[in-house]
Order: C-alpha cells, then sequence, then structure tokens
C-alpha cells in the first residue's frame, strides 16, 4: 500500500515497481513522476459508453480494446502514460517483457477534460505520433457532441 508520495524523480525500474503497489496511477516523464486524477462522472460514463461500443463493433475482427489500466510505453520520449483506450491490431507488443505495458496501439482514444485538453492536443499528441503503428487519435469532448479524428496520412503527417 503506498502510504506517502512517490519521490518527484524515479528510474524507470523503481517508477514501475512503485506503479505495481500503488492505489493511483502515475505518468512517467523521463524520471519524474506525475500523479493521475479521477475523472468526472461524465468522463466516466463517455469511457463506458465508448467500451460498449467499440466492443460490439470489433467483435470477430483481429482488434483488441484496452482501457486506461494498462499503460503505453513510448520509448523515443520516455514517457509512460495511461490513454484512456486504446485498440490494438493483432497481439500486443510488451515493453521490457512485461505485461502491464504496451507499444503498439493503432487507435488511441483521449475523453478531453478542461484540465488536460491542451496537453492532450499538444505534447501528448506528439508522444503518440512517435508509435508508429498508431495510425488514429480521437479527442472526444466532454462539453459538447465532438469528437476530433486524426488520421495518419503517411509517416510524419496526420490529418483532422
Amino acid at each position: 500500500m503506498l502510504t506517502s508520495s512517490p519521490p518527484k524523480t524515479l528510474s524507470l525500474e523503481a517508477y514501475r515497481n512503485l506503479e505495481t503497489i500503488a492505489e493511483v496511477k502515475h505518468e512517467y516523464h523521463d524520471g519524474e513522476i506525475i500523479e493521475m486524477t479521477g475523472g468526472s462522472i461524465n468522463h466516466n460514463s463517455i469511457i463506458i459508453n465508448l467500451i460498449v461500443l467499440l466492443k460490439l463493433a470489433l467483435r470477430g475482427t483481429n482488434y483488441r480494446l484496452q482501457s486506461s489500466d494498462l499503460r503505453l510505453w513510448i520509448p523515443q520520449y520516455n514517457r509512460g502514460l495511461y490513454p484512456d483506450l486504446m485498440i490494438i491490431a493483432g497481439e500486443p507488443l510488451f515493453s521490457d517483457n512485461r505485461n502491464d505495458e504496451i507499444l503498439n496501439p493503432c487507435v488511441i482514444i483521449e475523453v478531453l477534460s478542461p484540465s488536460t485538453s491542451s496537453y492532450d492536443r499538444g505534447d501528448k499528441f506528439r508522444y503518440y505520433r512517435s508509435i508508429p503503428q498508431l495510425n488514429q487519435y480521437l479527442l472526444v469532448s466532454q462539453g459538447e457532441i465532438l469528437i476530433e479524428s486524426y488520421s495518419k496520412t503517411s509517416e510524419n503527417n496526420w490529418l483532422l
């Protein structure tokens, strides 16, 4: 049980060990540990609705839907992040043979929150774009009926 806040910087190994016992999730940003806050009831409802729809849509295909309990490792930026939802084509590729950290989503979905909207559209999207298998990035608004869909058109080009 985690009883106190983790140090502000940790080695990757220490971070991974912390996450296995932590009561709350933390993102890893090149040694910096950032505690994740819980989502709102609207955020949670949107995620649940998306899970139901996507599970039905993906049934019988070679795609796997994963929730924010599975960490995404981005080696180019030395980041461990927890997207709201990810879709993986085929078998997951695990980082360092860990079954809690994957490398290869083809779709990432984030439900926007007022406090994270700029980050999700900016730095986080830059990190995600470094994933070779990623072809689609969806940003779902909580405040209006709106989904922003970014599609990879070539290695370094994305279309909204």
